[in-house]
């Protein structure tokens, strides 16, 4: 709800720019988003272009900047700092991991097809109810090199 002078609720801010309000919550904690007003009741009043600062860090999320990275981003641009060039350069780092997982994944989808041709071909060779054993002849493919997981899939 709108009250004072136009200032938002954490629900209609949180509403208007598609976050939790913990999310509201979490990115004033990391000094992302300044502390809103309170009413006399204690409630938080954010000032309109809070929405364009959370917009802000939704999409430079999206672009793939930490949280840590965009509030010390910010944090010297306040400052009167200017971070463009550290900016640039992350956004250019984000492209080239992109490029070379885009890389990746093609050689694994690549593969993935030769291993499916190469199972059809098992399973035609094996009877109905015999065990064709697929899983086992990952161990034969040195191409599914175990170092391409991703950390945390291994």
């Amino acid at each position: 709800m709108k009250g004072q002078s136009g200032t938002l609720g954490p629900r209609e801010l949180a509403e208007r720019a598609g976050v939790s309000t913990d999310t509201l919550r979490h990115y004033e904690r990391k000094g992302l988003l300044d502390h809103p007003s309170r009413t006399t009741g204690g409630y938080r009043r954010y000032p309109p272009e809070a929405l364009a600062r959370v917009l802000l860090i939704r999409r430079a999320l999206l672009v793939g900047f930490s949280l840590d990275e965009l509030a010390r981003i910010l944090r010297e641009r306040e400052r009167g700092g200017a971070p463009c060039r550290r900016v640039r350069a992350l956004v250019s780092d984000r492209l080239a991991a992109a490029d070379r997982e885009i890389e990746a994944l093609h050689a694994l989808k690549k593969e993935l097809r030769s291993l499916l041709h190469d199972w059809d071909e098992r399973l035609a060779r094996t009877p109905s109810r015999g065990q064709a054993r697929l899983l086992d002849t990952l161990a034969d493919r040195p191409t599914l090199a175990v170092e391409r997981l991703r950390p945390g899939r291994r």
